[in-house]
């Protein structure tokens, strides 16, 4: 660690966001900046708008109704800001309105969810400006975002998953033909979307066909899985190549699936087992299986891994999610608090894996001259 900790370290948390989990995102990033140790970081708030105009936020008033998780919203700013743009010395925040300057800022803490915030999109951004940033790269979140691609690669590296089948808009679907392959009930899912929106549970024909039609409104490519009947347990992961795994969680759920309105909105949609009960053995294998769904889909400083465990004790992946909810009530920072690691902790730890893997990237040789 050394030097960089005698100044105070300008960390941008960006959230908000174009995507159907805004209000999630401003919940979450509320809860990251009051953790903050304010003795070793100043919070630099950039809030995203639903047209996707960034913002120098406020911290005194950055939210409006920030105690209500159903009206919570981002308060206009009559600071809009040009995204952050490299320089000699570090990449600096401009305002739109009056080229004014904000300063350098040494590492951002994305705490978007869902489109242009987990899909890779903002780290490349991110990437291209030189400005380190916790969790996955490009890579690993283009590919926890994308179903599709994500069960390919767990697929290829021999890990247990659920029959699944892909189709793209043009593509027709049959209804015998897709029942043969992944049986009743299925799930009916776009590739990309982030949260629980345009998944459809089907039981039969009659809703076979207006659940691939709503899933298509969401994504030109969607993806049709067996139904797996088992616990779902979720397991946090944390760490750059060697990353290590918390005790598992499970989620009960009250309704039919965990849809949106369960997962955000009513707090009774469904209960959170912190530590899930399970045997040791079983929680080894989750622990185990959990890290290595991190490596194989390229995962970088955070993710939760999502799984089934089977009356008969197996286990199937479900899916990553690369950046988890981050409200203090969410499963990913429990599950570690869970295993001894308070909030506040936790969220040092992903900064300086995220300062890790910078170093780590610009100590690479990035041109190849020919001997003299």
């Amino acid at each position: 660690m050394g030097s960089h900790m005698k100044k105070k370290l300008r960390v941008g948390i960006i959230f908000g966001g174009k995507s159907v989990e805004h209000e999630v995102s401003l919940q979450s990033a509320k809860n990251v900046i009051d953790a903050l140790d304010k003795s070793k970081y100043e919070p630099v708030l950039i809030g995203i708008d639903k047209t996707g105009k960034w913002h120098l936020q406020n911290a005194a008033h950055y939210l409006l109704n920030a105690e209500n998780p159903k009206l919570i919203s981002l308060n206009a700013t009559d600071t809009e800001l040009v995204a952050p743009i490299p320089t000699e010395h570090k990449s600096q925040l401009v305002s739109v309105n009056s080229a004014r300057n904000f300063g350098a800022i040494d590492l951002v803490f994305p705490v978007l969810h869902g489109t242009y915030g987990e899909d890779g999109t903002i780290q490349g951004l991110l990437k291209l400006f030189d400005v380190p940033f916790v969790g996955a790269s490009v890579l690993g979140s283009a590919v926890g975002m994308d179903k599709d691609v994500m069960k390919r690669l767990l697929r290829d590296g021999g890990l247990p998953i659920s029959q699944f089948i892909v189709l793209q808009q043009h593509q027709p679907a049959d209804f015998a033909k897709i029942k043969a392959a992944v049986g009743l009930p299925m799930f009916i899912k776009p590739a990309n979307s982030g949260s629980s929106v345009g998944i459809h549970k089907v039981h039969n024909e009659a809703e076979f066909k207006p659940a691939i039609n709503d899933a298509f409104r969401y994504d030109s490519k969607i993806i049709i899985e067996e139904n797996v009947n088992g616990r779902e347990i979720e397991c946090s992961v944390l760490g750059n190549e060697t990353p290590e795994a918390s005790l598992p969680g499970e989620v009960i759920p009250t309704h039919e699936f965990y849809s949106y309105d369960a997962k955000y909105i009513d707090e009774n949609g469904a209960g959170l087992k912190i530590p899930a009960d399970l045997p040791a053995e079983t929680i080894a294998r989750i622990q185990a299986l959990a890290k290595k769904v991190f490596t194989t889909l390229c995962c970088e400083g955070l993710a939760r891994v999502d799984l089934f465990l089977t009356p008969e004790n197996q286990l199937f992946v479900n899916e990553i999610n690369t950046l988890p909810g981050f409200t203090r009530i969410s499963m990913y920072p429990k599950l570690w608090e869970a295993s001894g690691l308070s909030y506040s902790a936790l969220i040092d730890r992903l900064i300086d894996l995220a300062i890790e893997r910078h170093e780590r990237e610009k100590s690479l040789q990035l041109s190849y001259r020919l001997a003299e």
